[in-house]
């Protein structure tokens, strides 16, 4: 009894199809990036007193955590405030000018995210001074100069230490603390955080650790760009 012949074109195509699911998963749990999945949303949530429906069932609002409003100085003295369109896309870190260690290095990756969105009206950037008395508008428009000059949407803001300090613990859940025992150092994150154009924070991602977390925040910006673009379609 002979055994039946397959063409090799089907042979081809069943390879094919039984390759891409593991292609795919490799990409997602071994590169790290994140291309299909919805990205999950940072903070305290409660489950709210209102319904929607789903699938003919009432299904429980959620509320999360949001960063709150406000507004300090640019490096223009221009006054900024957050949000500022409420449709835009946020990438928010902490810095200061004098800082001895990662800052300069933060910044260089910030700016490489914010070339690579540079003509997306979607996007914005913002990076806070936690060493205000000294960081003046005049300060950071010396230091940003080699960093706006291609990258328009990045304000470097400066304003009340105390409301910044807070804002940072609070909001943005990163630390910022002064150094008792070296006036000029100051502990803050090296995280760049993204924000959704409802306030909610939706990634952190470590510049000390190296050009892949970064990759990572540009993968999932793309991620969150998708979303609001599908929600400004529903609406």
């Amino acid at each position: 009894m002979s055994l039946p012949s397959f063409p090799i074109k089907k042979i081809l195509v069943l390879l094919i199809l039984l390759a891409v699911p593991g292609t795919l998963y490799y990409l997602l749990k071994e590169k790290g990036q994140n291309r299909y999945r919805p990205l999950p949303i940072y903070g305290t949530k409660q489950v709210a007193k209102t319904f929607h429906i789903k699938r003919r069932k009432q299904i429980p609002d959620t509320i999360y955590h949001v960063v709150r409003d406000f507004k300090f100085l640019n490096q223009n003295s221009d006054s900024v405030k957050f949000p500022a369109d409420s449709n835009q896309i946020t990438v928010v870190n902490f810095f200061y000018t004098r800082c001895p260690v990662f800052c300069l290095g933060m910044n260089k990756e910030m700016a490489r995210v914010a070339k690579t969105f540079n003509n997306n009206r979607l996007m914005r950037f913002i990076s806070i001074s936690v060493d205000p008395e000294n960081d003046s508008p005049s300060v950071l428009a010396k230091y940003s100069k080699p960093f706006v000059a291609e990258n328009k949407k990045w304000d470097f803001l400066t304003g009340d230490k105390t409301l910044i300090y807070a804002i940072a613990k609070q909001d943005f859940l990163v630390d910022a603390i002064q150094d008792t025992s070296n006036k000029l150092n100051i502990i803050h994150s090296p995280m760049l955080i993204l924000l959704d154009p409802q306030k909610r924070i939706r990634g952190y991602y470590d510049s000390s650790r190296g050009q892949d977390q970064v990759n990572l925040l540009i993968d999932e910006i793309k991620v969150l760009i998708t979303e609001e673009l599908r929600n400004i379609k529903d609406r």
